[in-house]
């Protein structure tokens, strides 16, 4: 198995130089590229399509949260694992909502940022510990709680449409999972639409933080 490719963007030069030091240190990681603001990111990212984006949130120029949904459909098979200062729910929610599959706050990374990075490259989704209330507690989108808590028909799906439901909070595209599952992609769309409809469910921040609520998902702490 080959090594997890790493892309860094950051616009702190000495920040990239720590990482790619603490990463290319380890036996199953190398950094590919750098990039120093959002449109250096889309670029690197579309040419080394790494397996993992390491991407800082406030970026002059065009900045990381801009750039992700644009890197998400340049780089599909990429994960971009937010590294941020930002310890705030209302990023994570819009990380989440715009395709991102983790997020670290800087204070952390020492402690959690290699962790993060295989999780991320496993399919998981990695959210910080501090952040953890703002999914599970009841702060991240009450509307779900709302709507799910008195009329959840989880026990109604299927064993296939959980395992849908899994991958798809995972971060896997229709593709991925349909090639996992021995199915048509056609097939995975009926089921998305099938499980958002069910679940009363609109966005795939809503999808992750359900996951979350039936244990469908492990958050690393």
């Amino acid at each position: 198995m080959g090594k997890i490719t790493v892309l860094l963007a950051d616009d702190h030069a000495v920040l990239r130089t720590g990482l790619r030091m603490l990463i290319n240190a380890q036996p199953d990681m190398e950094v590919v590229g750098e990039a120093a603001d959002g449109r250096e990111a889309i670029e690197a990212a579309e040419q080394f399509q790494p397996d993992v984006l390491l991407l800082d949130l406030t970026m002059p120029g065009l900045g990381g949260l801009s750039a992700l949904g644009v890197i998400r459909e340049k780089a599909p098979g990429t994960k971009v694992l937010v590294l941020t200062m930002h310890d705030d729910e209302g990023y994570l929610r819009q990380v989440l909502r715009s395709g991102g599959s983790g997020y670290v706050v800087k204070r952390a990374a020492d402690v959690e940022l290699l962790s993060a990075i295989r999780a991320v490259k496993r399919g998981e989704v990695y959210v910080h510990s501090s952040m953890t209330k703002a999914l599970v507690g009841g702060v991240f989108d009450r509307r779900v709680e709302r709507e799910a808590g008195s009329s959840d028909r989880f026990d109604d799906l299927s064993d296939r449409e959980k395992e849908v439901l899994r991958l798809l909070a995972r971060g896997y595209t229709n593709q991925q999972i349909a090639d996992m599952l021995f199915l048509s992609v056609k097939t995975i769309e009926t089921y998305r639409a099938r499980l958002m409809e069910k679940l009363k469910l609109r966005t795939r921040a809503e999808l992750v933080h359900y996951a979350l609520k039936k244990g469908l998902l492990c958050l690393d702490s």
